[in-house]
């Protein structure tokens, strides 16, 4: 079991905040703040190689989990994120178990799947230097599918159901678009969806996550029964710090 998996199988809550600046600095101050993991976006934030390999070492001092989302589910992304260090991946938008299959065969080596082996200059393996890093390689891997469309909703019993998917994960935002409510992440229609993804994940016995829209939806989420959520970003974070900051000081 990778070690995404061990955490989940702890029983408890597990807090994430999604990383967005893109920044060594700012995921160091997060790392310390005592998440249980953190995401590092490739779909949405202007992320390189370079860049999240530092954010990996600035967080590598600490007890949190690192998981990147990739830019679209692709080998040839998934192996570089892999090769760097990343143990566990979050693929965006996937909507069928044909698709699943093939993301579970681009975490794996030959002949279990279709990854490129590059060992002795991987991160991952130590450059070379962890020389059971290949066979163990399977164990470590984690793959998070997420489910952000009408047609992944329709699909999710048989997404979850593919060996190899370790966990499933809802973006709400998105899935409320598919859903004909751009921008209404609290719509009763989308809320509804929701629920019963949750149910199809919780009947194949595998981790749900999902994006929280706030500290009160994170608590509802968790008593809900998701087991990893995020409960926001280091853009807000920073946002809504300042904007705080700026009006208590102008306050009475």
């Amino acid at each position: 079991m990778s070690l995404f998996g061990k955490l989940c199988a702890e029983g408890r809550p597990l807090l994430g905040l999604w990383q967005a600046l893109a920044n060594p600095y700012t995921a160091e101050i997060c790392a310390g703040a005592g998440f249980d993991w953190l995401l590092f976006d490739g779909e949405h934030a202007p992320q390189t190689a370079q860049t999240l390999v530092a954010q990996l070492q600035a967080c590598a001092p600490y007890s949190l989990h690192p998981i990147a989302r990739v830019p679209v589910g692709e080998p040839a992304f998934m192996k570089q994120y892999l090769d760097i260090g990343f143990e566990t991946l979050l693929v965006p938008m996937v909507d069928t178990a044909a698709q699943a299959e093939a993301l579970v065969a681009a975490t794996r080596f030959p002949p279990q799947g279709i990854r490129g082996v590059a060992s002795a200059t991987s991160r991952a393996s130590g450059f070379g230097s962890n020389t059971s890093y290949l066979a163990e390689a399977r164990n470590r891997t984690a793959l998070i599918c997420q489910i952000e469309t009408r047609a992944g909703l329709s699909s999710i019993t048989q997404i979850a159901a593919v060996e190899g998917v370790e966990a499933l994960f809802i973006g709400p935002a998105d899935l409320a678009a598919s859903l004909g409510h751009l921008g209404q992440p609290r719509h009763p229609d989308v809320q509804r969806a929701i629920a019963q993804a949750l149910a199809a994940i919780q009947g194949a016995n595998k981790p749900a996550g999902i994006f929280a829209l706030d500290a009160d939806d994170a608590r509802a989420r968790i008593a809900q029964g998701f087991t990893f959520v995020s409960v926001g970003t280091d853009i807000g974070v920073l946002a809504n710090g300042a904007k705080n900051l700026r009006i208590a000081c102008l306050a009475g």
